[in-house]
């Protein structure tokens, strides 16, 4: 399949202009995904990963056969994308026999091995794809010894989604059990291919359909917060970086068990009863009233593409405002309708939206949200069998974020948080706390789910010590009969060449903030300012406000803060 797009620049102009009218286009995802990869190519970012480790006695060929078929089957694991004219196009490579490459590493120690392997399979994650001319599905098999192998999968976000990976992993179990046993495999061929289904999406999704879906969210994101505003340890970066990493815990079985008989009283679904706890949460922390979060749905919402794969996975974005004395139960039953509504409404894929919407937009976050919020139930995933290979998925780390922060709950016997967040942004510190504020604060829920939000603790006994006790406790002895200004003053004699403040590469020295504020302070009473006189501040952090305080001191007069924001 390589040099595709090679082919393509040597055709002229008015052929691939011909070509192009007979190619079907992407759909609305796919453009979105082609052009990040347009934007910042050779990137990992989108790169969907899952190794499988096989136990037993395997039959190669079987299953390289069977990957030959899987691909034969869906054409869109045989895509790649051509700029023809002003717009790419899907252009669909011929079936082949697919070769399996086998990477031996029964040579390295035993007690080593495992570690290789992952490694190995982590690398293989990294490696990006040219969306016109490579393969954009690699497939790989590790041999750990005799009866133990680990098959290495790599697809590109443009041909496939998460709900793709089970398809892929479903079909390849049935086939090698068939090929194994010398039978013919009996998988139905497919009524439909993703390109047909781009080629709907793009006609269906137009006038007075596209009209009737997009009043809905013209109305539910009109005047929504550009950026939610969450504590970080370090400024947003002007380009996204996608550096990330993530932090896993799990609800206690007592809060878990009390918080799902809550969502059952209110007849709600446990992601409506997470989402309601999360975005009251993030409310919490940062201050704000109309919280936006984005939350992925499957987008396979007819019978044809259940079975299909390709990249169908929408982003919904739910947006809740949170003022007034609200209780949870009032905020669960708001999420509730908001969510429903927005279902209602999932047709539209983000990317229309975003393109018709025109929200605000920065290289360094998303548009409309940063925050995402998902639900798996892991008991509902079964894992298949492949002939007589006992199957065992492992766990994949890309250590990225596509998000400032993404939570990820897990429903097993008790739900399971994976926070992965972004290392531009914040320390693992930061997100362990955060973490643990959102569980405490399910603990307050659960306790008084009639309680105002605005009352919920997020802080357990000891922190809330730490907090507002420990780190409080600064009394030292002075003169309390001389006045502050007067003390630094004191101080400034007889330390004038220590620095006195610094903030980030700047610095004063003692002298040089008494002289500062000196000179403040005679502009200042020559302004009229002296006793009983208030003046304001309003400023963020930095050397010119500590030389406010003392000028406006030394002047006689009293200072009063006010928040930029």
């Amino acid at each position: 399949m390589s040099g595709i797009g090679e082919v393509f620049l040597k055709l002229s102009p008015e052929k691939r202009a011909l070509l192009a009218s007979k190619l079907p286009p992407l759909s609305f995802a796919q453009q979105r995904m082609w052009f990040l990869d347009y934007y910042k190519p050779n990137n990992y970012y989108y790169t969907i990963a899952s190794a499988v480790q096989l136990t037993g006695s395997l039959n190669v060929p079987a299953l390289e056969r069977s990957f030959t078929e899987s691909i034969r089957r869906h054409d869109v694991l045989r895509t790649n994308f051509v700029m023809l004219g002003d717009h790419p196009v899907q252009f669909v490579n011929p079936a082949r026999p697919q070769t399996l490459p086998v990477i031996d590493i029964s040579h390295v120690p035993p007690e080593l091995r495992m570690d290789f392997a992952q490694r190995l399979a982590d690398e293989e994650s990294h490696r990006p794809f040219d969306l016109t001319n490579d393969e954009l599905i690699r497939i790989s098999l590790l041999r750990l010894d005799q009866d133990s192998h680990v098959l290495v999968l790599a697809m590109h976000h443009s041909i496939g989604d998460g709900w793709s990976t089970g398809i892929l992993i479903r079909e390849l179990s049935i086939l090698y059990d068939a090929y194994s046993h010398g039978r013919a495999p009996g998988l139905p061929e497919l009524p439909i291919q993703y390109a047909d289904y781009a080629v709907w999406q793009r006609n269906w999704l137009q006038g007075e359909v596209l009209e009737k879906e997009l009043a809905y969210w013209r109305k539910q994101l009109s005047g929504a917060p550009p950026v939610l505003e969450l504590p970080a340890d370090r400024p947003r970066p002007a380009l996204q970086s996608y550096r990330g990493a993530h932090y896993t815990a799990r609800l206690p079985q007592a809060v878990n068990d009390r918080l799902k008989a809550l969502g059952q009283d209110e007849t709600v679904t446990n992601f409506m009863l997470l989402l309601a706890a999360f975005q009251i949460f993030l409310y919490r922390y940062t201050g704000q009233e109309d919280i936006c979060v984005g939350t992925p749905i499957a987008g396979r919402n007819r019978i044809e593409s259940e079975a299909l794969i390709g990249l169908f996975v929408n982003t919904l974005v739910i947006r809740t405002e949170l003022s007034g004395p609200q209780s949870f139960r009032q905020v669960l039953r708001n999420v509730r309708d908001k969510a429903l509504e927005a279902f209602a409404h999932q047709d539209v894929p983000f990317e229309r939206l975003v393109e018709v919407l025109q929200p605000e937009r920065s290289l360094g976050r998303m548009p409309f949200f940063q925050v995402m919020f998902s639900l798996h139930n892991a008991a509902a995933a079964e894992t298949p069998q492949m002939g007589d290979l006992k199957l065992e998925f492992w766990k994949h780390d890309k250590s990225m974020s596509q998000f400032d922060l993404m939570l990820t709950t897990v429903e097993t016997d008790r739900f399971q948080f994976t926070a992965e967040y972004s290392t531009d942004l914040f320390d693992e510190a930061t997100i362990v706390r955060m973490v643990g504020n959102f569980q405490h604060l399910l603990e307050e829920i659960v306790s008084a789910p009639d309680e105002r939000i605005s009352r919920l603790a997020l802080m357990n006994g000891d922190e809330r010590r730490q907090v507002v006790e420990n780190w409080n406790a600064t009394e030292t002895e002075y003169p309390r009969e001389a006045c502050i200004h007067t003390l630094f003053e004191q101080q400034a004699l007889r330390t004038p060449n220590v620095a006195a403040v610094v903030c980030g590469d700047r610095q004063l020295t003692y002298f040089e903030l008494n002289a500062r504020a000196n000179q403040l302070a005679h502009y200042l009473q020559a302004l009229g300012v002296g006793p009983d006189a208030l003046v304001g501040i309003c400023m963020e952090r930095s050397v010119e406000m500590i030389v406010a305080l003392l000028g406006i001191l030394k002047a006689g007069a009293a200072y009063v803060p006010l928040d930029p924001s």
